[in-house]
């Protein structure tokens, strides 16, 4: 589960992302397997010196000869996340046209992954590929490889710049700045999906326009003997509740605190009077019964296949779950933005990229960078992340996205990506604030608010008491 500031990073991000679909000029591509790729870098030589980290590095023309994967055979040792097909596809598909490449894939879920990264990292065989829930700890620390020299080589400074501004990080720990430490496989949207015949059978003929018609339908769910919104909550896969309360809270304040929080500004707090709001709105759709009653116990792929069965008006998830949607509800489904609280605002949503690292001493880098840019650039990767992915994949400015079936919910999201763009009310995700406040802050504390252990000045309190000790250690 994973993606996302105006913060003019994410309003320049979209914009640059729709402005990508309408490119008439195709990016360079890898070659085909039958073709060996020209000589690499050593991977146990690192590339020239990067730009210092407090300062974003210049826009480049990418070097004559950057990093490959070579000819000589080479197993790229990964981590990935599990319940998502989208890397798995896109590592088939490298193999298949550099087949001197060969794969060790591990994979764990989300919630490990953020305890068991650091380990990883500095383990005796760190990853050469690893998803990063979280960003800015471990950059600090060392542990990653800092990709401003591929950067430059790849000519990845010459991309929209947003796209990478969610994945730098300056030298005082804080996001959206300095050198770059991460890639996105894509650049995902969540919102809300909706089942067309149970929306139809509350009376939902558009998508609600405001907060306050979300709700009404969300009351009429109920009524009607239906369950309101179908979401998951285990600690294994990481509460889902973070979903709906970060639109609630972009919907009834702005985002720009928001991301300052999950970017670790200076004096940043998650408790405010409109996050205030926005918990106690989550705690009312509690206490109203429009959550599963099993919700603490549900995984995401679980939560995932009972929406597509039928169960649940309503969901919120992200666009990566588009192709699962597609084909268990072929024309049955549908998505929209969480709306304003006023029907003259703009509909937000979390938008992020994918973020997948290379560990500081990993035995193969370069191989490792060269797979981050083919996933952008190459037309077949470019396809499997729309289709599979069901995601923009970012890349050049001029890449053309790949065409999508009129009617399915891929199209929707991608429609859905514009709007954002145009409004400038994109976020990165509460859980990536800082290492451990999904695993211990917003999951126990939601799932205590489940359980009515907790209300909602209590979570917040709570969470900002969990992220300022990490801030401190």
């Amino acid at each position: 589960m994973r993606h996302w500031q105006l913060s003019s990073a994410a309003f320049a991000l979209l914009i640059a992302l729709v402005l990508s679909a309408c490119g008439t000029q195709a990016p360079s591509t890898a070659t085909g397997g039958s073709n060996a790729p020209a000589a690499s870098t050593p991977a146990t030589e690192a590339p020239a010196a990067s730009t210092p980290a407090t300062e974003a590095p210049a826009a480049s023309t990418p070097a004559t000869e950057a990093p490959t994967c070579g000819t000589e055979p080479v197993t790229l040792n990964a981590y990935f996340e599990t319940g998502f097909d989208l890397p798995f596809k896109l590592s088939e598909e490298f193999s298949r046209q550099y087949p001197n490449v060969t794969w060790d894939i591990k994979q764990d879920q989300f919630t490990n992954l953020i305890n068991a990264t650091p380990r990883l990292l500095s383990g005796d065989n760190p990853p050469d590929l690893i998803r990063l829930p979280t960003l800015a700890t471990i950059a600090r620390d060392g542990l990653l490889k800092n990709l401003d020299p591929y950067a430059a080589a790849f000519g990845w400074d010459g991309w929209p710049v947003p796209q990478l501004n969610q994945a730098r990080v300056a030298e005082d720990g804080t996001r959206g700045s300095g050198s770059l430490y991460a890639m996105g496989l894509n650049y995902s949207l969540t919102g809300i999906f909706y089942n067309k015949q149970l929306a139809a059978q509350i009376g939902m003929t558009e998508p609600p326009g405001t907060l306050a018609e979300f709700e009404e339908l969300l009351a009429r769910a109920k009524e009607a003997g239906l369950l309101p919104i179908m979401q998951w909550g285990s600690a294994k896969s990481g509460m889902g509740l973070a979903f709906p309360l970060q639109g609630l809270m972009a919907s009834l304040g702005p985002v720009e605190p928001i991301n300052d929080w999950i970017f670790q500004k200076p004096g940043a707090t998650i408790d405010t009077p409109t996050n205030l709001e926005a918990a106690q709105h989550l705690q009312q759709w509690i206490s109203s019964g429009y959550f599963p009653p099993d919700i603490n116990s549900i995984e995401y792929t679980d939560a995932a296949a009972r929406f597509t069965e039928g169960e649940g008006v309503f969901t919120f998830n992200g666009d990566w779950q588009n192709a699962g949607y597609d084909a268990g509800m072929a024309g049955n489904v549908g998505f929209f933005l969480m709306p304003p609280v006023d029907a003259n605002g703009s509909p937000v949503a979390m938008s992020a990229p994918l973020t997948y690292g290379i560990a500081a001493n990993a035995k193969h880098a370069d191989c490792a960078a060269f797979f981050l840019n083919w996933v952008a650039t190459d037309p077949a990767a470019r396809e499997i992340n729309v289709t599979v992915g069901g995601s923009n994949p970012g890349g050049p400015a001029d890449a053309p996205i790949p065409s999508v079936a009129a009617g399915s919910v891929t199209n929707d999201t991608l429609a859905a990506g514009a709007v954002i763009g145009a409004a400038g009310t994109s976020m990165d995700f509460i859980a990536n604030a800082t290492s451990s406040i999904f695993a211990q802050g917003w999951t126990p504390e939601l799932q205590k608010m489940v359980g009515g252990r907790q209300d909602a000045a209590g979570l917040l309190k709570a969470v900002q008491e969990q992220y300022e000790r990490e801030l401190s250690q």
